[in-house]
């Protein structure tokens, strides 16, 4: 199942980050191994998809991070009103 939230944090010196799960709950820990294959790095506010794997030690963690297209389309949207 998919669920959806936005970057609270990224260090790219050491590749991991924390995501906040739109509908509430505590931010997920994830690593840039997770990060879907051509990603970016993160940036805070950015809205990801993701699915969540329970460890062995009873935490959650975010896998497949994918960004959705929706924040690159509004991205470019400003960019080609500004040329009219």
């Amino acid at each position: 199942m998919t669920h959806f939230g936005t970057i609270k944090s990224y260090d790219s010196s050491v590749g991991t980050g924390r995501i906040t799960p739109e509908k509430g709950g505590d931010a997920l820990g994830f690593r840039k191994s997770d990060l879907k294959e051509g990603s970016d790095a993160p940036k805070p506010d950015q809205r990801f998809g993701y699915e969540v794997k329970d460890a062995e030690n009873g935490k959650r963690y975010a896998i497949n991070l994918q960004a959705q297209a929706a924040e690159a389309a509004g991205a470019a949207a400003p960019a080609a009103n500004q040329a009219v």
